[in-house]
């Protein structure tokens, strides 16, 4: 719908379930009167009375299309366009607004407005489809009177189990509000169908997962992080392994949005960190085919394929943040994706000095997939406060803490191939005379930190198949 233009002179908003409007009433009528004005009324095309020159907008158009959030308003127009605005009514204000001296004589100095009909909560959405023009691509599917719309959209096979958000055309064009991109833009195409995914099917995804629109920019970086042949989405379902994608977020958006780094990081609680994880792992299954016992052929699968997602402790850590470690700028707003297994917890509640701590974070890793598998599986070791301060405290670099226990990991052939040690499982015979094989093959190993500051803990996040043949883990920008 187009925009409605305003008349050149002053324009005032206003409406009558307002008693800063009904005690302007005859201002706007003096105003009227003496220099000229146009009269804008929500809810009552007879109110003001005392206004001769009302134009009705109980419809809301005018008020929605020109962002009127408060009433009274008083607007100058010139040639068209609107030069300056004020809200509410204070005399000290309107006077040289209007060139009019003796405005409401009688009155208090000052009064604050009432919103406006045009931003009421109960009012925003509708009017939001009626008049923004943007048009929902997606077709529209329409329930039965009877049918209950969340078992209808288990039934369709559209959630993860769980219950999701109806993705109505109203939600949808406001999870849209949340990026500068266009609905049509295609932002990957998804696996494992390899289907173009639009922003518009992103939000839709977005929506069900109970997001909200400020999320939206993240959602969508993290889609674009795993949809690409070197994450291998399409293989990371296709294993029977429990592997899925986390998503690690960097910069100030985390803290913009809300998300949790601190207690319980990687757990529930946080409407951010789950709903984001959520989101992709939707994308992954409705726009592009990756159902359980379908493509995604998992043997157990993991909690975390529900959706995985936290945000580092930037602030906290004693080094730069992760998404620097892998080619991104630190500072900027960022995802990582890595595909995981699942969490291992480390515990060590004794260690003081940062040898004896590494010694507990490489036994940790060691028994990652297999004892025996190595060079096979990246991991990702996430630090609690209290685990990263020993190394602060003794000076200790990021690349010298990854260097010392991928050091620690190293073991000889002879006690990794297969039968050694009774277990049939192991490396090929001919590796048998190699003397220091590490578990992580070179830049395999990343640290992130995250967690609350009371705990002797880290967590482990097991690698799947690192490399061409499996995934490799990617950092995206966040665009707005």
């Amino acid at each position: 719908m187009t925009k409605p233009a305003l008349p050149d002179g002053l324009v005032a908003f206003v409406k009558r379930d307002c008693p800063t409007c009904e005690l302007v009433g005859d201002v706007l009528a003096d105003i009227e009167a003496r220099t000229g004005l146009t009269t804008y009324t929500q809810d009552d095309p007879a109110f003001p009375e005392a206004v001769n020159q009302r134009i009705d907008d109980t419809e809301l158009s005018v008020s929605w299309h020109h962002d009127i959030e408060t009433v009274p308003t008083l607007i100058r127009v010139e040639n068209g366009a609107e030069v300056e605005r004020i809200v509410g009514w204070s005399r000290e204000q309107w006077e040289p607004f209007t060139g009019l001296e003796a405005l409401g004589g009688g009155l208090p100095e000052w009064r604050p407005g009432c919103g406006s009909l045009s931003v009421d909560p109960n009012l925003a959405n509708d009017l939001m489809v009626k008049f923004s023009g943007s048009e929902i691509s997606s077709r529209r599917i329409v329930f039965a009177a009877q049918e209950d719309e969340f078992d209808s959209m288990f039934q369709r096979g559209w959630t993860d189990g769980l219950p999701v958000v109806p993705p109505t055309e109203a939600r949808v064009l406001a999870m849209l509000n949340g990026t500068t991109r266009s609905p049509s833009e295609i932002v990957v195409v998804a696996p494992p169908d390899l289907v173009d995914c639009t922003v518009e099917k992103v939000a839709i995804n977005a929506v069900m997962a109970g997001c909200k629109p400020e999320y939206l920019p993240v959602v969508l970086a993290a889609v674009e992080a795993v949809c690409n042949e070197t994450f291998n989405m399409h293989g990371l379902l296709a294993t029977t392994m429990p592997a899925g994608p986390v998503i690690v977020v960097n910069g100030e958006i985390r803290k913009r949005i809300g998300m949790n780094w601190s207690h319980n990081a990687m757990g529930q609680g946080n409407r951010a960190n789950s709903t984001i994880g959520r989101a992709l792992q939707l994308v992954i299954r409705n726009v592009g085919g990756g159902r359980p016992g379908e493509v995604d052929r998992a043997t157990h699968g993991q909690p975390g394929k529900l959706g995985f997602c936290f945000a580092e402790d930037e602030e906290g850590s004693p080094w730069g943040p992760l998404n620097a470690d892998l080619g991104g700028v630190a500072g900027e707003d960022a995802v990582t994706a890595f595909a995981t297994c699942g969490t291992t917890l480390i515990t060590d509640q004794l260690s003081r000095e940062p040898e004896s701590l590494c010694r507990s974070l490489a036994a940790g890793l060691l028994g990652m997939g297999n004892s025996k598998s190595v060079l096979g599986f990246d991991a990702m070791l996430v630090l609690g406060p209290e685990h990263a301060s020993r190394f602060r405290d003794a000076g200790w670099s990021k690349e010298q803490l990854i260097e010392r226990i991928v050091q620690l990991t190293e073991r000889p052939g002879s006690e990794l191939v297969r039968g050694a040690g009774g277990i049939t499982e192991g490396i090929p015979a001919f590796m048998a005379e190699a003397e220091n094989v590490p578990k992580v093959q070179p830049g395999g190993l990343m640290i992130a930190h995250a967690g609350s500051g009371a705990g002797l803990f880290s967590m482990l996040l097991p690698g799947w198949v690192s490399g061409e043949m499996g995934s490799q883990k990617t950092t995206v920008p966040i665009r707005p």
